[in-house]
């Protein structure tokens, strides 16, 4: 698990493919004294284990998953991207719980200056924007942020300057593509509220929640 606070924005030293999947290699500079080999890295959102370490450079295997449904088919040589260590017991949560399991790639729709402020509204399958609340969490290429507003399809934040200049935010523009990963709990109360039967299971439902007088 992560928190979407972002430790460090590295670098891709390489990436290459091998078959559907690939091999990334990302510059940073994170301690790799406090990595070891196996550990998890949140990389723009997604959730990495550490295969090779060596003179301030990581290495990592992709998954053809991860190579379909996230942003790193986009990454060259150069690119930006935020770096997040997995989460410690005991470790403070300033953000929110992630996953580092990527749901879609949304749009980036809009970018404006409101007060000094960094304005985003984004675009994302619908079935997805079900996920997502006003003043709810998400996680934007890894980076925990308050849900301002909510659509039938998209969603906007607002970024204050220093998460902007932190992360790879400041970088981003309309027309862009960015991971995003909705709240871990509204996508299970989606999921229980929805009906979808198991099979020997009776689905929750409002009218089940009500009968048995939750609600």
């Amino acid at each position: 698990m992560f928190t979407g606070l972002i430790e460090d924005v590295g670098k891709v030293a390489a990436i290459g493919r091998i078959g559907d999947g690939a091999r990334l290699q990302v510059s940073t500079g994170l301690l790799l004294d406090e990595i070891r080999l196996g550990d998890s890295v949140a990389v723009n959102g997604v959730c990495l284990t550490v295969v090779k370490k060596s003179a301030g450079t990581l290495f990592f295997d992709v998954s053809p998953e991860s190579m379909d449904r996230t942003t790193f088919k986009l990454l060259r040589p150069g690119s930006p991207v935020n770096l997040e260590r997995a989460l410690r017991v005991g470790d403070r949560l300033g953000g929110h719980l992630v996953s580092g399991h990527v749901d879609c790639v949304a749009l980036v729709r809009d970018r404006r200056e409101v007060s000094g402020n960094h304005l985003f509204s984004f675009q994302l399958p619908a079935h997805h924007a079900r996920s997502l609340i006003e003043k709810g969490s998400v996680a934007v290429d890894g980076i925990s942020l308050t849900v301002n507003t909510v659509s039938d399809d998209g969603f906007s934040v607002n970024i204050i300057p220093h998460t902007a200049e932190c992360t790879t935010l400041r970088h981003r523009k309309a027309g862009d593509e960015v991971n995003i990963e909705t709240d871990v709990i509204g996508k299970y109360v989606e999921r229980l509220l929805s009906g979808r039967k198991e099979p020997g299971k009776e689905g929750v439902s409002l009218e089940l929640l009500a009968k048995s007088g939750f609600l």
